[in-house]
């Protein structure tokens, strides 16, 4: 395959630590750039481990080409010995005698045979082993960056949001907040890259499977972080137009609200949002 085709290791492990850096520049010393940085160590690893479920395991295939050989020596051996034997030169063999020589012969060859392809498959088996557990790992760190982006909520940016007791007490601004969760979502895509590095030169349906998984969990992920982001935006652009009007005196000024899809909406001038009788909830 034409290496343009093929995702580069050290190109993924190059973009995880220029996005780290990026993450350690904008928020220093927080839990996204120390899993961040995790996913680093994981990348350079993935870099070695590919390589090594691509490469073949030498010592499988050469008991493999010895059994094979000794497959065609014995029988060679056993035409041989049937063709230089006295009583086949001088006697007639009868059915009985074919049919046990034959048994003999096909018994040994059926042992060996089971054994060339009990150490084949043990190769696949290896390899397969090996890409599961690197995946199942990626799988978990997608899960981890999930959980890091949970409670960044574009609602915060409202000015009628009220923080209660039991709120997350980190406060940021929508800029902070949208490269946070953008941040998140390349982390996301990263992920999914190095997943693929695993089947790039291993072929193995269930591997396959395994890495395609992987990669519809990150693009939900990301999905639902791209919301947050769009929502981000459209509360940002409704509150700027609203200190906008007010600094220039320009009446009525409207009324921002959050429709029951989740997404920022003007309420009618003649018709003001009614405040709720409660705090909204955290």
């Amino acid at each position: 395959m034409d290496s343009q085709l093929q995702l580069s290791e050290d190109g993924i492990v190059k973009t995880v630590a220029a996005l780290h850096n990026r993450i350690n520049d904008r928020f220093p010393g927080s839990g996204l750039a120390e899993l961040c940085r995790q996913l680093l160590s994981v990348a350079e690893k993935s870099a070695v481990r590919s390589r090594g479920i691509g490469q073949s395991v030498w010592w499988i295939r050469i008991c493999g080409y010895t059994l094979a050989l000794l497959i065609i020596a014995l029988l060679v051996a056993m035409i041989w010995m049937l063709s230089h034997s006295v009583r086949f030169k001088n006697e007639s063999l009868g059915w009985t005698d074919l049919i046990s020589a034959f048994d003999a012969g096909t018994s040994g060859l059926i042992v060996l045979g089971a054994t060339i392809y009990f150490l084949t498959s043990l190769e696949a088996r290896i390899k397969r082993r090996r890409a599961l557990a690197a995946v199942h790992e990626l799988r978990s760190l997608a899960h981890v960056v999930d959980m890091h982006q949970l409670t960044k909520d574009p609602e915060r940016m409202l000015r009628r949001y009220r923080q209660t007791s039991h709120s997350p007490s980190e406060a940021m601004t929508p800029l902070q907040l949208s490269r946070y969760l953008d941040y998140c979502t390349e982390m996301l895509s990263l992920i999914g890259k190095i997943a693929a590095l695993y089947v790039q030169r291993f072929d193995d349906s269930s591997a396959v499977a395994a890495v395609s998984e992987v990669e519809q969990l990150t693009t939900g992920l990301s999905r639902k972080i791209w919301q947050k982001i769009m929502l981000l935006n459209q509360i940002a652009d409704t509150v700027e137009g609203i200190d906008t009007h007010s600094r220039s005196g320009a009446l009525p000024v409207p009324k921002v609200g959050i429709s029951p899809g989740g997404a920022a909406s003007e309420l009618p001038p003649h018709k003001p949002a009614r405040a709720p009788a409660d705090p909204e909830s955290a």
